[in-house]
C-alpha cells in the first residue's frame, strides 16, 4: 500500500447502516415534522493525503420523509447540521408552505467531517487524525447522499458559510448531481486575504499557547476561548450593527464581557482543524466554474466582513458560471455581516422565486 497510512477505527464496532440514534422531540411543535439524527459509516474513506480511514463516522439529521424531493443543507465552521433547527431558518422554511416545506422535501442536514457528531480529531487521534480538507469534506458528504442514503440526485444544495464553499465545491467537484444551488455568506474565490489571515492568526494564537501542549493537552487552552470571541467580532457582526449595539466603550465592554461568559469551543484540536480546512478552497481554480451546469442563486450580504463586495471578485467569478445570479442583501442596522445569511427572513422570498424558476429534474432523485 506504499505510503498510504491507515488509521484506526473510532467505534466499538462497524456499522454498516443507518442507525437511528435519537429523536428531537423539542421541535415537535415548530410547525414542521420531528428531526430524526443517524449515524452512516463510509469504509476505507481515503483522504486527499492519500490517507485511509477505515471506518469514517457521518452524522445527520433529517426533516421530511424520505421520499420527499431532497435537500442537502450544509453548515458553517465547526457547527453541526442541527444549527439549521432554529428560529430564524427551519421556522421559517420548513413548515407547511414554505420554501422547504417539510410535506415536499425530504431535508438532509450532516454534521460535517470534523464536526458535531461525525468523526474528529477529539474521538481519540488527536492531532494524529488525518488533516483533512474542504474537499474531503464534500467528498463524505456525497458519500453520505449517494451510498449511505440511496439518492442519484439532489433536488437543492443550500449551505451558508463553510457550506456556502462547500455548495460551491459541489457545482464544481459533482456539477451532474443536483438541480439547483444556494450559496450563502461565501464567494467561489481562492481563500486569502484578510479571511485567511484571520483564520490563520486565531489558530496561531491557540497552538502556540504552551497549554496547548502540541495538541496533547489535558484541560482546553485559555486561549482558545479568547481567540473565538475575537476572530467572531472581528469577522461578523455588521458595522451597523455593532454601532447600533455599542455606541459607547460601556456598552462595548458589555457585549465583550457577555460573549467570554458563554461557552467556548469544546475542543481545541477539533475547531484548529477546522479553520485550517479552509486554506486550499479554490472552486475558480482553472475551468472549475465553467463546469458547473446547475442555476445558482448566490446570497450574499453587503455588510460581509469575510466576503467584501467590493472587491469585486465574487461579480467576476459569477460571469464564468452558465446560470448564476447573485441577491446581495442591503447592509443595515437589521443585518449581521457575515452572519446575516443566517436568518432566513432576508432571503426566504427570493430563495421561493428561485425554486419556482426551476424545471423538473430530467432524472429519477433515488
Amino acid at each position: 500500500m506504499g505510503n498510504i497510512k491507515i488509521f484506526g477505527p473510532i467505534l466499538n464496532g462497524v456499522l454498516a447502516f443507518p442507525i437511528f440514534l435519537a429523536v428531537l422531540s423539542d421541535m415537535a411543535n415548530a410547525g414542521y415534522p420531528t428531526p430524526v439524527e443517524a449515524d452512516w459509516i463510509a469504509h476505507d474513506f481515503v483522504f486527499h493525503t492519500g490517507e485511509v480511514f477505515p471506518s469514517l463516522r457521518i452524522h445527520y439529521t433529517t426533516v421530511g420523509k424520505s421520499s420527499g424531493l431532497p435537500v442537502l443543507l450544509l453548515h458553517g465552521t465547526y457547527g453541526s447540521g442541527k444549527n439549521f433547527l432554529s428560529a430564524t431558518f427551519a421556522d421559517l422554511l420548513f413548515g407547511p408552505g414554505q420554501p422547504l416545506d417539510a410535506e415536499t422535501y425530504f431535508i438532509i442536514m450532516p454534521d460535517g467531517l470534523g464536526c458535531g457528531g461525525s468523526s474528529k480529531p477529539s474521538d481519540g487521534l488527536r492531532t494524529s487524525f488525518p488533516r483533512y480538507n474542504y474537499l474531503d469534506m464534500v467528498n463524505a458528504q456525497h458519500l453520505l447522499v449517494t451510498e449511505g442514503l440511496g439518492i442519484k440526485h439532489l433536488r437543492l444544495i443550500l449551505g451558508n458559510s463553510m457550506g456556502g464553499m462547500h455548495t460551491w465545491l459541489w457545482g464544481v467537484t459533482f456539477p451532474d448531481t443536483m438541480d439547483a444551488l444556494v450559496p450563502q455568506a461565501s464567494q467561489p474565490t481562492a481563500m486569502a486575504s484578510r479571511n485567511w489571515m484571520l483564520r490563520r492568526m486565531q489558530v496561531e494564537m491557540v497552538i502556540q499557547d504552551p497549554a496547548y501542549m502540541g495538541g496533547n493537552y489535558t484541560v482546553q487552552p485559555p486561549s482558545l476561548k479568547l481567540a473565538n470571541v475575537f476572530f467572531g467580532i472581528a469577522t461578523s457582526g455588521g458595522t451597523l450593527a455593532w454601532q447600533a449595539m455599542a455606541p459607547t466603550s460601556e456598552l462595548a465592554d458589555k457585549l465583550v464581557d457577555a460573549r467570554l461568559a458563554g461557552a467556548g469551543p469544546a475542543d481545541a484540536n477539533d475547531w484548529a482543524y477546522q479553520w485550517t480546512s479552509s486554506k486550499d478552497y479554490n472552486p475558480s481554480a482553472g475551468n472549475g466554474l465553467e463546469r458547473i451546469t446547475a442555476p445558482v442563486l448566490a446570497i450574499n450580504s453587503a455588510d460581509d466582513e469575510r466576503n467584501p463586495p467590493e472587491s469585486g471578485l465574487e461579480a467576476a467569478a459569477l460571469q464564468r458560471v452558465k446560470n448564476a445570479r447573485l441577491f446581495l442583501i442591503p447592509a443595515s442596522v437589521d443585518t449581521r455581516g457575515h452572519g446575516t445569511t443566517g436568518n432566513a427572513t432576508f432571503w426566504k422570498n427570493q430563495l421561493a422565486t428561485f425554486l419556482l424558476s426551476l424545471p423538473t429534474s430530467g432524472g429519477l432523485y433515488k
